[in-house]
């Protein structure tokens, strides 16, 4: 049998050709959609700012200001307020559903939550006894040794490998802040212990965090970290404001603060957590690296202003160089050198295309500059006595 006649017979007619052909696919899914417009970055680093900035001057205002020297109750209200909010965003909204991922059990909770949940209540606790003795200016300058404090840590609890090549690049963060450090005005050995201490325990939680989020079972976000750590932090901190703080606490001085503005203080600092979750993967690291020099920078401005803090020329000195050292930390060579050849190109062509732009831009950072230096070398004042002298003069004492 030939290869023709091994053909199988079929009873299907012939199509025709020119006849309508039914469409394989919906024409209208075969055209682009818009993208969809969302917010832009800048909105979510504004905010993440000025809630970050916030927190930090409330929880200044209350300590010291408004006279309410209890830090732990007011981090246990803080991780209890946590607590509870999220519970409700588990319960009736899509932002916690990550945990449903993360294989958490009882062996788990015990063995990696509560050991870092220990040393986040010390690192909470040290930082707030803080800001009794030292200035908000102060203690974001301090801060700056941070990466300084998780790169010992990684080392000594074996997360990563000793070098001393990055020992030395992060030696230049130390040297400024000791340099800051002699030029405070107001320095307090015992605040600057208890920040320290904060330090050290917060790069220790942060060394541990890292060590369980290594394996991709425990992948989290920072709101679930917060909803499985809350609850254990808020127990310890309360276990030792029971001894510590609420024997000598008075309603009066609960009231004095005012409800409202504990309220208030508490929500901002959950909202901060909740502002971390929608930030992240919407801008590089180096803007968040350089939003975070920026809120440190701007939080020292905000105490020079609020507080009447005293800065001298020489803590903007040892700051500025902490803060350098810092971002070459972060970055590397290679990423600062890529990013400087592109400062320099978008300079070149803002002066090509607006040259007065470029112009007013130059005059006003001198300005800036000389405004800030020469404010180091100016005479002490008291911010506040200033402002007081002023009030009686015009007669407005009684405001």
């Amino acid at each position: 049998m030939g290869v023709e006649e091994k053909t199988r017979a079929s009873g299907d007619q012939p199509r025709d050709e020119d006849g309508p052909v039914l469409p394989t696919v919906n024409p209208e899914a075969e055209k682009p959609q818009p993208p969809k417009q969302g917010l832009h970055p800048a909105l979510y680093v504004s905010v993440w700012i000025a809630l970050s900035s916030s927190v930090i001057l409330f929880n200044k205002y209350i300590l010291s200001s408004l006279g309410f020297a209890y830090p732990v109750i007011l981090t246990t209200f803080h991780l209890t307020f946590a607590t509870v909010m999220t519970q409700l965003l588990a319960r009736y909204t899509t932002l916690l559903d990550g945990r449903k991922t993360v294989k958490m059990t009882g062996r788990v909770y015990l063995r990696a939550i509560v050991p870092i949940g220990f040393f986040f209540s010390l690192s909470l606790i040290f930082g707030n006894l803080t800001y009794l003795h030292l200035s908000v200016a102060f203690i974001q300058m301090l801060k700056a040794t941070t990466p300084v404090a998780v790169l010992l840590s990684s080392w000594a609890l074996g997360v990563s490998q000793p070098n001393l090549k990055v020992f030395l690049n992060v030696s230049t963060i130390v040297v400024g802040v000791i340099i800051a450090s002699f030029g405070e005005i107001k320095f307090v050995w015992i605040g600057f212990i208890y920040q320290i201490a904060g330090i050290v325990f917060e790069a220790l939680r942060l060394t541990m965090v890292q060590r369980l989020l290594s394996s991709a079972e425990f992948k989290m976000d920072p709101l679930v970290s917060l909803y499985y750590f809350a609850p254990v932090c808020a127990v310890m901190n309360g276990v030792v404001a029971l001894f510590w703080e609420i024997p000598r606490v008075t309603m009066d001085e609960v009231y004095h603060v005012g409800l409202f503005k504990f309220f208030l203080n508490g929500m901002c600092a959950f909202l901060l957590n909740v502002s971390v979750v929608f930030l992240i993967g919407k801008t590089s690291s180096l803007v968040l690296t350089l939003c975070g020099v920026l809120k440190d920078v701007l939080l020292v401005v905000a105490s020079m202003i609020i507080f009447g803090t005293q800065v001298t020329a020489l803590q903007f000195f040892g700051y500025s160089i902490a803060l350098g050292g810092m971002i070459y930390y972060k970055l590397g060579y290679e990423a600062l050198k890529g990013y400087a050849g592109e400062a320099g190109r978008q300079w070149a062509d803002l002066g090509n295309r607006r040259p007065v732009l470029r112009r007013v831009a130059v005059i006003l950072l001198a300005l800036m500059t000389a405004f800030v230096v020469l404010g180091g070398f100016a005479p002490s004042y008291d911010a506040t006595q200033v402002l007081d002298t002023a009030k009686n003069k015009m007669g407005l004492s009684k405001f």
